[in-house]
């Protein structure tokens, strides 16, 4: 996945797209960064860890397009939604709510929680099975209805 970037890189640089070129610029600082912080230098980051940097990057964007809507900036906003449309291309599909939900009614059967208490423990085991092709906020919701 760091390799398409790399070539997405250069593909947008070759184009002369200044735009894309620089959310992706931004996103190989973020992942750069990242490898550092996780593994030291040279070791690269596995798909799962470009995952998380790239939905991370769409979460910052998606919470100043709620401030900059707040303040009535709406030409931020749509270059905001622009950047998020170029980093989606590198999240895999997103699961439908139905799919979650089955996800989350099976942990709760493996995990046999007793209270609300337990909820820790169950998203613990959703993300140590499914990672990052989970949204971990709708899994939190759909496992506190559940639970409540």
């Amino acid at each position: 996945m760091y390799d398409q970037i790399r070539k997405d890189l250069t593909e947008a640089m070759k184009s002369g797209d200044k735009f894309k070129l620089g959310v992706i610029r931004m996103l190989k600082a973020a992942l750069m960064n990242e490898e550092v912080k996780l593994h030291g230098n040279g070791n690269g980051l596995t798909d799962d860890e470009v995952i998380a940097v790239v939905k991370r990057e769409v979460k910052t964007r998606n919470t100043s397009i709620e401030e900059y809507t707040n303040l009535n900036k709406m030409e931020v906003v749509d270059e905001l939604k622009k950047e998020i449309e170029v980093l989606s291309v590198y999240l895999p599909p997103e699961m439908s709510d139905e799919e979650l939900e089955k996800i989350v009614s099976e942990i709760i059967d493996e995990v046999h929680p007793e209270s609300i208490k337990d909820m820790g423990r169950i998203m613990k085991e959703i993300t140590a099975k499914y990672g990052s092709a989970i949204d971990m906020s709708k899994a939190s919701k759909i496992v506190k209805e559940k639970l409540s």
